[in-house]
């Protein structure tokens, strides 16, 4: 057994006086510890960062992109290390790993044309002999707080932007399976990176609220459940920053009578058990319009539900794998009895699926409710685990009703044949990412991730032009160079560059 430790100025610090268990998912065994952090560490990290950042700052930025260019290639090298390595910590399947890093290198791709979304405006005369232009400065240090399910591409949708606009990067990563974004770090360093521009520090809520009140952090990223978003976006706020923090989801998926269904099905085997639902874009609840549609639906789901394989990580041939903890394992087991409990008919019962050879994992059984109604704790609240509801919808403006009126607001689908409906549905649906015949509409990297309601908390979406406006201030320049020929008085009255 090793230790994970902090990256912090180019060196990783392992000494800890507190220490984290990282459990396998697969064999319910520690197997590495991580150290957490103090504010001391912290203090060193903003130390670093605060030596480092005005001279990376000051690179030209098609130097910071061969940065970019060069990390892209190096985890492209070990991408089948490090996937290896993220299915161990986090349990989703290898496949699902390599996409995990794949949608955080689209990110770094984006990175890579930093030069030119960084070019800034321009207007010439905009009053007697004088111009104005505008550009994009760094804020200085940001730090982002990430959580356990997606421990790539998360830390690079914040990282990637930060950096390459300018900035020095604290990254607090989660307890639960820090090995990966430790590894990214180390291939920053190898690519190039200033040492003290991405640092990494581990820690639990008391590492998340030294960031969140050290004067220097500048800017603040999270994304995790609402009710911390919440609570991270409050206090950092109130401490003077820049946040953005993204939060939990309850994602419908509606289901027009005209829909293909076996696509329907298929996307839902995938969007819904996935990862064992442990996505913030997962599809938890199908909408069927109509009793046919619901009925036809449901003959098709139960078949293809029981042919799914659950199985170790590292099986080619898995549909998906354990989830991330015990503790999570338990609370999704007592979700599925609550939802029992308040009278939706359990069609698949997932809870007490065993491995054989793997008894002490983290599995949890595909699991289908049926009639469950809007008013059940189980539908309003996120689940996050292989587990899909069905709601009954008797027509369109009750499908588009559901989504519009729940907390959450994060992503949505609506599976059709007609035009018109699916314009119309994302049209009016009170939802920030929309599909159309898409289960999980995760915009590309070059456009922006942000949801709505209790999905999210500030102004501002992760990567894209979003991100590179969350990382960066404007600065507006109004300038004239006098040509010394004033006649009579020479003083400067601009009232209205008229």
């Amino acid at each position: 057994m090793h230790d994970v430790g902090h990256i912090i100025a180019g060196a990783t610090e392992t000494e800890a006086a507190r220490y984290g268990d990282i459990f396998d998912p697969n064999s319910g065994k520690v197997q590495k510890r991580v150290a957490l952090g103090t504010q001391a560490d912290l203090d060193k990290a903003i130390a670093a960062a605060q030596a480092a950042q005005p001279a990376w700052a000051a690179v030209n930025p098609q130097r910071r992109a061969r940065v970019m260019f060069k990390f892209k290639e190096l985890v492209e090298r070990d991408m089948d290390k490090l996937a290896h390595v993220l299915s161990s910590e986090h349990g989703k399947v290898i496949a699902d790993s390599k996409g995990d890093i794949q949608r955080g290198l689209e990110v770094i791709e984006f990175c890579c044309g930093i030069p030119h979304v960084l070019k800034g405006e321009f207007t010439q005369g905009a009053g007697p002999g004088i111009d104005v232009w505008s550009f994009r400065q760094p804020l200085g240090i940001g730090a982002g707080i990430t959580p356990f399910n997606f421990p790539a591409m998360i830390p690079l949708w914040m990282s990637g932007v930060a950096i390459a606009t300018g900035n020095a990067f604290i990254l607090k990563p989660s307890e639960r399976d820090p090995s990966v974004p430790v590894m990214l770090a180390e291939l920053f360093r190898e690519a190039g990176l200033p040492e003290g521009i991405l640092q990494v520090v581990h820690g639990d809520k008391e590492m998340v609220d030294a960031i969140l009140d050290h004067p220097a952090i500048a800017a603040v990223s999270f994304v995790g459940s609402s009710d911390i978003a919440h609570y991270v976006y409050s206090r950092g706020v109130a401490a003077g920053k820049r946040v953005q923090a993204m939060g939990g989801a309850k994602n419908h998926g509606i289901v027009m009578p005209d829909a293909d269904l076996d696509q329907v099905v298929n996307d839902l085997a995938g969007a819904a058990f996935g990862s064992a639902g442990e996505r913030c874009m997962a599809l938890p609840v199908v909408v069927p319009v109509g009793e046919d549609t619901a009925e036809r639906l449901k003959a098709k789901l139960i078949p293809a539900i029981e042919a799914l394989r659950v199985g170790v990580s590292t099986d080619p041939d898995a549909h998906y794998g354990p989830v991330v903890t015990a503790a999570h394992k338990a609370k999704i087991e007592n979700y599925i009895q609550m939802g029992v409990d308040e009278g939706a008919e359990l069609v698949v019962d997932g809870r007490g699926f065993t491995l054989q050879g793997h008894e002490e994992g983290f599995f949890v059984g595909p699991t289908l409710f049926d009639h469950v109604t809007t008013d059940m704790t189980t539908y309003k609240e996120e689940i996050f685990g292989p587990v899909l509801q069905i709601v009954r919808a008797a027509d369109f403006e009750e499908a588009v009703a559901l989504p519009s009126k729940h907390q959450y607001g994060n992503g949505v689908a609506i599976f059709t044949r007609n035009g018109h409906a699916a314009r119309e549905f994302a049209a009016r649906v009170n939802v920030g990412m929309v599909g159309i015949n898409v289960p999980i509409p995760v915009p590309v990297a070059y456009h922006t991730f942000g949801g709505w309601k209790r999905s999210a908390f500030g102004d501002t979406n992760q990567h894209g032009m979003e991100g590179v406006k969350f990382w960066t201030k404007v600065k507006t320049v109004t300038g004239r160079w006098p040509d010394g020929s004033a006649q009579g008085d020479s003083s400067f009255v601009i009232p209205t560059m008229g």
